[in-house]
Formats: C-alpha cells, structure tokens, sequence
C-alpha cells in the first residue's frame, strides 16, 4: 500500500479495502474487486465490492443526515454554512493535488499533468459552488395587491451520483460539489476502473468536518452497486455520466419512482475549421482537444471539419503533430498515455482496423520500451471516410481523429449536424457573422468560437442534446437542477 499513496496522504487514512463509507463510518465489504495500473497492466490494490445492501444502507444513511434534528446535522445547516465547509473541502483538495494527481495516474492512466489539471479543477469547482451556496434564491411573483406570491429553492434530498472513469475529479467536483451546495445529501459510486481519487476526496471532505451521511461512497460493480442506486426508492434524484446505452437504463429505472435525472451521454464533437481561420492558432487547440486523456473525452474533437482550400494543410501540419507526440507510462507524463482497461483499449484497435491501413494519414509509434502489458494504442490521424462511416457517427473514445473535408457553410452544418450525439462544437473562423450564424445552427449544447474548452471552465453550463443526453452541469445551471422550486402564495386581505 506504501508505493500508492504519497507522504501527504498516509496509507492508513486511505485502506483502499475499507472503501464503503456509509453513515460517516468506513465499512469493509465480504467481496472486493482487484483495479489494475493501466500503464503497466498490473495489479494496484483491491477497493470494496460493495452491492445491493450496500447502497440501501448508504441511502438509509443519507436521508437520516437529512431529518435529523440536531443542530449539528447535515439537514439544519444554513446555505452560508455549507458554503464555508465546500471552499474548505476545496482547500484541502488543492493542498493534496500532487497526490490526488498521482493516484489518478497510476489509477486510470491518465498522464500526471493531467491529473494534477483535474485535480485543481476539483478544487475550484469546490471553491465555485461554496462561493454560491448561498447565492441562489427565490423570486417574488406580483400577482394581487392582496396575495404575495414567491417560490423556494429546495434541495431534492438524496441524491445518487454515478461517476465515470475518465475524469472522476471532475464530474464529482460537478456533480456532488453543486448538489452538496444545495443541501442535498448524496451517494455516490465511482467506476469500478476509477475510485482512488474519490476515496481520497470522502476521506478529505471528512476530515475538513463534513458530518455524516452527507456524502457516503460505495464501490463496486455497475450492473451491483450502480444498478441498486438508480433502482432505490429513496433516491430524489440521479445524476449519471457515460455511455448511451447505460444512461438509457437509468432513465428507465428514474421513471420507476419518478424522478429526475441528469444524463451527461458522451458526443460526436465537431470542430469546424473555415479557410479564414488562423491555423498557427488552431492546430496546436485541435490536436490537445483529440488526444487529451487519450481521446477519452466525451467533448473530444473527434472529428475535424476542414474547408477544402486548406484541407492538405491542415492535414499535412496534424501528420506532422500526430508523429511527433510522446507515448508512455502515466507518471512519465507522456503526452497520450495507455487507455483505462484492456477492454477499451481492445475496442479502440478495432476501429482502427476498421478503418483499413489506407484511410491512416499518420500514426504515433508507440516506444519499445513500452510496459508490455499495458494497454497502449498508437494515436492514429484518419481521413478519406464519408461523414456517414460508423466511425464518423459513433464515438471511438480513444486517441483517434478524423478529418472531413466540406465546401461551404451550409456542408460543414449538414456534417457537423449528422449524427446522433450534441454536445459540444467548435468553429474556427476571423468572420464574427460567420460564427454566430453557426452559433444558431449547430445542434448541441456549447459553441467554442475560436477556442475550444473541451466541455468549458465550472462557470460554464455544460450538457448535450440528442443522444448527448439532458439536463446542465457546471455553473449556477448544476443549483438549479440539484433543487426544485417551490411557490407560495400568501392572502393577507
């Protein structure tokens, strides 16, 4: 356990077995299950394979956190009081991002530069939502001179959080930061590939005095852990980042007992490079967009719609982007690093393969020094596939690109627009008319204009349409959809 956890945070405050923290005590499960270090394709530790009784336990935990009648429970504090308690759990975070980053690293293998950039997110989102806790407020209805109308904002009551494995920093930092803010109690289940940082975040949050059952952390298996959560009747509300299909399931289970659910579902993400652009600008943006995490972003630029007056040159200067880029084990701090699990990686190879050797504009060597049995794939530069090609319209979720050439404006919307998914765009043009035209037409849920945020910074809204999913995250939009309004009307004659 020692070679995991970096001085700052000691192994025997973070006993990765001990991974059910239920009711502000850790528990450890009968069952656990083994995570490997995707650099290296070897065994890291083992966490808890928490399940069904589990989460009910963990629920039951939350929703007395919410009726408790002492004034130090989670349920009586003030807006202002949560607020303070989020920025400080949000300090901490920032004091222990080198270790948050290197667990993260060797976690999910994700380059360390890059964990440390999601660790500091989860600080500012911290630091973001506990500025706002008490900022968010009803409104007053004129609507007789003898009845005074106005609404409330009130927290849902337990919420459920099933987090993904590619950024579990972030989306906690979205998701239970704003709904903690709210006065929510919540549940939270990590990926069964990603649970150290969200360990060492329940582990943090506690010591900076969160009180019990207002956050409770229950590893294991998604179709055992995950599914029990989103099937729970004392759950108020769900929150789920990840793939189409599971986000449909637990629409199905939400609609069960009526409640509302946030589906943040992947994307198809187009980024629209006109002749005009300014290339020096764009190209290094369209190349980090692509490969950060290995592709495996669901705002990732995906596909690259280039004008065709600069198609080859924009072709010929990502070649020489895609060749020059370092591959290697995550604490290295490469610039791509392996893939999360054999099964992904797997995945990514086929569609690579699809694609035949023909349609390869350029290809990353991987270094033969490589741990052997990690799961690495070569970043790979597509082109010459039509807009309707499988691997146009679906996500590959790994270190690929492909360019698209278009004619005109109304041929880069038809393309960008073809496809299920909505969730993030990104236009690259001098003509301000031009962009905001775009602006209007683009089907999805953020417009980058000469930048590209990858899903935007926390003050941003950020969700998808279509197969993308529903509901916002980041921003005063994440209050909002962790609270429902409430109105009263008073007749005082």
């Amino acid at each position: 356990m020692s070679t995991l956890y970096p001085p700052n945070l000691q192994p025997a405050a973070l006993d990765a077995r001990a991974s059910l923290l239920i009711g502000g005590q850790w528990r450890e499960a009968t069952h656990t299950l083994t995570l490997l270090d995707p650099s290296s394709g070897q065994a890291l530790t083992q966490v808890a394979r928490g399940g069904a009784a589990e989460i009910d336990a963990a629920v039951q935990a939350a929703q007395a956190a919410l009726v408790d009648e002492r004034p130090e429970a989670w349920g009586r504090w003030s807006a202002a009081e949560r607020g303070r308690l989020l920025q400080a759990i949000g300090r901490a975070v920032a004091e222990h991002a080198p270790t948050l980053a290197h667990l993260e690293a060797q976690d999910v293998g994700k380059p360390l530069q890059q964990g440390l950039a999601d660790a500091l997110a989860l600080a500012r989102y911290l630091e973001f939502y506990g500025g706002a806790a008490d900022k968010v407020s009803g409104e007053t209805l004129p609507v007789a001179r003898d009845l005074t109308a106005f609404t409330l904002r009130e927290p849902h009551g337990v919420t459920g959080h099933i987090v993904p494995w590619n950024y579990p920093m972030q989306i906690i930092g979205r998701s239970v930061g704003a709904a903690l803010a709210m006065g929510n109690a919540c549940v939270l289940k990590p990926a069964e590939q990603a649970c150290l940082t969200a360990l060492a975040f329940a582990h943090l949050a506690q010591a900076a005095g969160l009180p019990p059952g207002a956050l409770n952390v229950v590893t294991g298996l998604g179709e055992e852990a995950g599914a029990a959560l989103t099937a729970h009747p004392g759950v108020a509300h769900l929150s789920f980042t990840g793939s189409v299909a599971v986000g449909r399931a637990v629409q199905r289970a939400a609609a069960e007992h009526t409640i509302p659910v946030t589906l943040e579902l992947g994307g198809k993400s187009p980024q629209i490079v006109f002749a005009d652009a300014d290339l020096d600008a764009a190209l290094p943006v369209l190349l980090q967009a692509g490969l950060q995490n290995a592709g495996q972003t669901c705002s990732a630029s995906s596909r690259i719609l280039v004008q065709a007056a600069v198609f080859d040159e924009v072709a010929r200067r990502m070649a020489e982007g895609y060749r020059a880029l370092r591959v290697g084990p995550a604490l290295s701090r490469p610039d791509v690093g392996p893939l999360v699990s054999a099964e992904q990686q797997a995945a990514v190879l086929r569609c690579i393969d699809v694609a035949g050797p023909a349609q390869v504009l350029a290809q990353c060597s991987l270094p033969a020094d490589l741990p052997a049995g990690g799961f690495y794939v070569p970043p790979t530069l597509l082109a010459g596939l039509p807009p309707e090609h499988v691997l146009a319209q679906e996500e590959i979720f790994g270190p690929v690109q492909l360019l698209l050439p278009f004619e005109d404006e109304a041929e880069a919307v038809r393309i960008a627009n073809g496809t299920p998914y909505g969730l993030v765009a990104g236009v690259w043009t001098r003509d301000i008319s031009r962009a905001m035209r775009l602006t209007h037409k683009l089907h999805c849920g953020q417009v980058f204009i000469n930048n590209y945020g990858a899903g935007g910074g926390v003050e941003l809204p950020f969700g998808g349409v279509k197969a993308s999913g529903h509901g916002r995250e980041k921003g005063f939009e994440a209050l909002y959809g962790f609270s429902r309004t409430k109105t009263v009307a008073l007749r005082h004659g």
